[in-house]
C-alpha cells in the first residue's frame, strides 16, 4: 500500500468516525476533510475547492429552491389534496395514496421538504379519521424516500451518481432513466407498508375531532401533571402579575388558567394579575412546591450584612467594563458560562447609570456594561489581561448600593435545602438570589463553588431583592388541591387551544434552548412537554436544547398558534394554523418547473444550467423572494457534498478506489454479478447509517466504478445501485433528515425504525435484483 493510499484511507476513516459521533457538525466535517486533502497533497489546492462549482452542487441548491417556489406558490399543497380526497378512511388505502402522493412529489421536490408539506395534512387526516398518527408518518417518510428515485432530480444522491459518470468520461443519466427501476421499487414498497408494514408499526392514538385536548393531553402525560393550587388570603403574590411570582422559573409550574369567581380565564398572559382566592390550572410536577411547603425552606434572618463580610485576604470587589469588540456583547452570563469561565461572581451590571440585581444570569450584555464581580485576587489578575473587559477596583458608591441589597438567609433544621448541593437549590436561576457566601460555625466562606453542600444551620449572604424574598415567602404559602380533578376536556375553548408543533427542516434554532430563543415571550405561548427521540420530557424545558424531529406541545391563543405557523422555523401540525401560500402564482410556478424538466429531457440544456434558469425565473416573477430562496436551500447539504467531492478525486488518483475495489471483487465477486450488486446495496445502505446519503454516494462512486471496470460490468446498473441504496434510507432515524422530522410527531422510537427498515430494505434489494438487469443489463 502506497503512502497516498494509506492518506486518503485515513482521511476517509476520520471522516466516517467524526460523522457517526456527531460530535462535530457534518458540514465542518466535511470542509476538514478538503483543508485535510490539500495539506497532504492528495488534490491541488484548485481542486479541493472545486467542488463548490461542481455541476451537481449547483443542481442540488437550485433544485431546493424550486421545490421551496412550489411549496410558497401551493403547487405541491393541491396535488396533495387533491390525491388524498381519493383516500377514503380505511387504514389501508390511507397509507397506499399517502405514499403514492409523497412519492409523486418527491419525483420533482426535495423529499424533506415534501414530508414537511404533508405532516399537517397527514395529522389531520389522523384526527379527523381516528387513527394513530404512528400509523400514518411512517409511510408518508418511506414514500417520500422511495420517490426520489423516480427522477434524475428526485435526490442528490441520483444527481452526484450522474455527475460522477461526467468525470469518468461516460454519458450521465437522463431525466427519467431512474423511472422503470423507481416505479418498481415505489409499488413495492407501498404493498409492504399495506400488507406488512403496518403490522409492525406502532399505535400511538391522538386526537379525534372534538376531543383534541383531551386526546393530545393524554397523548403527552398531561393528566399526571394538572392540578390546582390555590392563593391564601394575605398571600405576597397577591397583586403581583404572573411574571414575577417565578412559578415558572423556581418551580417549573405553567399556569394555564386561573379560576376567579367561577369562571375560568385560559391562557393568561404574563402580565395577568394575581388576587386573593385565586385558584391556579397549574401544569408540572408538585413535588417542588412541596419541598417549599415541608417546614421552613428559608428563613429570613435580617439585612445587615458589612461589606466586609464579601473580602477576604484573597477576596476582592472589582469592576468589568464591556469595551467595544467584546466578545461577550449580546450574549448573556447564562451563555458565556460566566462563573465557570472567568471563576467571578456577578454581583449587579451598571447600566447607563442604573443597577440590575436581578435576572442577571439572563439579561444580554451590551457595551459599555460595567459588572461589579467578587473574585480571587489571582483571578483578576488572569482577567487585567483579558480583552473582553477593562478591569478597575470597585466604586465605592457601587459597593454601599449593594450593601443595602445584602440578606442573611438561615437554613433551618428540616429544610428542603439541608443535604442538596448549592446547584440544586436554584436560588439565583428560580428566585434571583445570588449566593455570594456561607457562613458556618463562625467562619464565612466566600465564593462557595456550586458543588457546595448545604447544611442546617448554614446562614447564606445572597444579593437580593425584597420583592424576590417575598416572592419566595409568598410560594411557600400557596395550598395544592389534592382533591380537585382537572377535566381535560376543558382545556380548549373558542380563543385558546392546545397544538403539536416540530421545528422545520430549515429552521435556525436547531441546538437552542426555549430560554436563548425567548419562545414564551416572542410567541406568547407555553410549552408544556417536549416528544424528544421516543421520551417524553417534562422538566427544565426551558433549558431544553431543541433539535429538528422534536415535537412540542404548546398551549395558548389560537391567534397566537396561526401566528406561529407563518414562522419558517416551526410547522404547527394541524392545516388551520399553516402559513397563507401565493396561490395566484401556482400556475407560474408550475409552468416554470414543468419547463426545467422538459428543457432537460429535450437535451437543450444541461441540468445544472436549467435548474439555475428556473430559479431565476422563479424569483423574477415572483413565486418566492430571494431570502426566500436562501432560506429554502439546505445549506449544511450543500457545503457536506461539495466538501467530499474531492475525497471522491482523491480516491480514484491515489488509487485507493481501485484497491477497495478490489477487496470486493474479491469478496463477493466469485458469486457472479448479481451478488455483487447485492453486495454494493449493502455496503451503500451500511455506510448511510453513518454518513449522509449524498457524501456515500461520493464515497462510493469511484468503488463502483473501478469495480465495474475490473469485471466487465455495466457501470452504469452499478452507479444506479449506488444511489438507490443511497436513496433507500429506512434503517434509522439519523440516515435521512425526513425520517427525522416525523420521529416526535409519529411518537417512534429508534426499534420502531429498525421492524420496519430492515425488511423493507430487503425487498428493496430483491427488487433491484429482479428489476435492474431487465433496464440496465450487467454486462457491457
Amino acid at each position: 500500500m502506497t503512502t497516498q493510499i494509506a492518506m486518503v484511507l485515513v482521511i476517509a476513516a476520520g471522516a466516517v468516525m467524526l460523522f457517526l459521533s456527531e460530535r462535530v457538525r457534518i458540514d465542518v466535517v466535511a470542509l476538514m476533510v478538503v483543508v485535510a486533502l490539500a495539506l497532504t497533497g492528495l488534490v491541488t489546492p484548485a481542486e479541493a475547492l472545486s467542488g463548490f462549482s461542481n455541476p451537481a452542487v449547483i443542481t442540488v441548491w437550485a433544485m431546493f429552491i424550486l421545490s421551496g417556489a412550489l411549496y410558497k406558490t401551493g403547487v405541491a399543497s393541491a396535488i396533495g389534496h387533491q390525491v388524498l380526497k381519493l383516500a377514503g378512511t380505511g387504514e389501508l388505502r390511507l397509507v397506499a395514496v399517502i405514499m403514492l402522493a409523497a412519492a409523486l412529489m418527491s419525483a420533482f421536490m426535495n423529499n424533506v421538504g415534501v414530508a414537511a408539506l404533508m405532516l399537517p395534512v397527514v395529522m389531520d387526516i389522523a384526527r379527523r379519521t381516528g387513527r394513530a398518527p404512528s400509523r400514518l408518518l411512517m409511510p408518508l417518510a418511506v414514500g417520500s424516500l422511495l420517490g426520489g428515485t423516480l427522477t434524475l432530480i428526485g435526490t442528490p444522491p441520483n444527481i452526484l451518481a450522474s455527475e460522477a459518470l461526467v468525470e469518468y468520461g461516460l454519458v450521465p443519466f437522463a431525466m427519467f432513466e431512474f423511472t422503470p427501476v423507481g416505479t418498481a421499487m415505489v409499488l413495492a414498497g407501498v404493498l409492504f407498508m399495506v400488507l406488512i408494514g403496518l403490522r409492525l408499526l406502532p399505535q400511538r392514538h391522538v386526537a379525534r375531532e372534538g376531543l383534541a385536548a383531551a386526546d393530545l393531553a393524554a397523548t403527552y402525560g398531561l393528566q399526571t401533571k394538572l392540578f390546582i393550587v390555590r392563593l391564601p388570603r394575605g398571600s405576597a403574590l397577591v397583586g403581583r402579575p404572573l411574571s414575577e411570582t417565578r412559578l415558572g422559573a423556581g418551580l417549573g409550574l405553567n399556569v394555564i388558567g386561573i379560576v376567579r369567581n367561577g369562571r375560568t380565564a385560559l391562557a393568561p398572559g404574563p402580565g395577568a394579575l394575581l388576587q386573593e382566592g385565586d385558584r391556579l390550572l397549574v401544569d408540572g410536577h408538585p413535588e417542588r412546591l412541596a419541598e417549599l411547603q415541608a417546614g421552613h425552606y428559608l428563613e429570613v434572618e435580617g439585612h445587615t450584612v458589612p461589606v466586609q463580610e464579601l473580602v477576604s485576604a484573597d477576596v476582592s470587589l472589582a469592576e468589568l467594563a464591556l469595551p467595544p469588540g467584546s466578545d461577550l456583547i449580546g450574549r448573556t452570563l447564562h451563555q458565556v458560562g460566566f462563573r465557570g469561565q472567568f471563576g467571578v461572581n456577578v454581583l449587579a451590571i451598571w447600566r447607563d447609570g442604573t443597577p440590575r440585581r436581578t435576572n442577571l444570569q439572563h439579561i444580554p450584555l451590551q457595551q459599555g456594561d460595567i459588572l461589579l464581580v467578587q473574585g480571587m485576587d489571582e483571578q483578576f489578575d488572569t482577567l487585567q489581561q483579558d480583552t473582553n473587559f477593562q478591569l478597575s477596583r470597585a466604586q465605592p458608591q457601587h459597593i454601599t448600593q449593594l450593601h443595602e441589597r445584602l440578606v442573611v438567609l438561615a437554613v433551618p433544621d428540616g429544610s428542603a435545602l439541608a443535604g442538596k448541593a448549592l446547584r440544586e437549590s436554584r436560588l439565583a436561576d428560580a428566585f434571583g438570589l445570588s449566593v455570594i457566601g456561607i457562613m458556618r460555625e463562625a467562619e464565612t466562606h466566600l465564593m462557595p463553588t456550586s458543588s457546595e453542600v448545604l447544611l442546617p444551620g448554614d446562614r447564606l449572604v445572597v444579593a437580593g431583592r425584597e420583592e424576590d424574598l417575598a416572592t419566595l415567602q409568598g410560594l411557600q404559602g400557596l395550598e395544592i388541591d389534592a382533591h380537585e380533578a382537572v377535566d381535560l376536556m376543558k382545556l380548549e375553548s373558542e380563543q385558546v387551544g392546545l397544538a403539536e408543533v416540530v421545528l422545520s427542516p430549515h429552521t435556525t434554532l436547531a441546538g437552542k434552548t426555549l430560554r436563548e430563543i425567548g419562545f414564551r415571550e416572542k410567541y406568547g405561548l407555553t410549552v408544556l412537554t417536549i416528544w424528544h427521540q421516543g421520551a417524553r420530557i417534562d422538566d427544565n424545558l426551558r433549558d431544553q436544547s431543541l433539535q429538528f424531529g422534536d415535537a412540542l406541545l404548546v398551549y395558548g391563543p389560537r391567534e397566537r398558534l396561526r401566528l406561529l405557523g407563518q414562522e419558517p422555523d416551526f410547522i404547527v401540525l394541524t392545516e388551520s394554523a399553516q402559513e397563507v401560500l401565493r396561490v395566484e402564482k401556482a400556475p407560474v410556478a408550475a409552468l416554470i418547473m414543468a419547463g426545467v424538466v422538459l428543457a432537460v429531457v429535450l437535451g437543450w440544456m444541461p441540468v445544472a444550467v436549467a435548474a439555475v434558469l428556473g430559479v431565476i425565473l422563479m424569483v423574477l416573477s415572483a413565486s418566492l423572494t430571494m431570502e426566500e430562496a436562501y432560506r429554502f436551500i439546505d445549506w449544511k447539504a450543500v457545503f457536506v457534498i461539495a466538501g467530499m467531492l474531492p475525497l471522491g478525486l482523491a480516491l480514484e488518483r491515489s488509487g485507493a478506489a481501485e484497491l477497495l475495489a478490489g477487496v470486493m471483487v474479491a469478496t463477493v465477486g466469485g458469486y457472479g454479478p448479481l451478488a455483487l450488486v447485492a453486495g454494493v446495496y449493502i455496503l451503500t445502505i451500511l455506510v448511510t447509517q453513518a454518513m449522509p446519503s449524498a457524501a456515500v454516494v461520493v464515497l462510493m462512486a469511484p468503488i463502483a466504478l473501478n469495480t465495474a471496470d475490473n469485471l466487465g460490468l455495466s457501470p452504469y446498473a452499478l452507479m444506479m445501485t449506488v444511489a438507490l441504496a443511497a436513496a433507500a434510507s429506512f434503517l434509522s432515524p439519523v440516515a435521512h433528515p425526513a425520517n427525522v422530522l416525523i420521529m416526535g410527531a409519529g411518537g417512534y422510537r429508534y426499534r420502531d425504525y429498525l421492524k420496519v427498515g430492515v425488511p423493507l430494505t430487503l425487498v428493496m434489494l430483491l427488487v433491484i435484483l429482479l428489476v435492474l438487469p431487465m433496464v440496465w443489463p450487467l454486462h457491457l
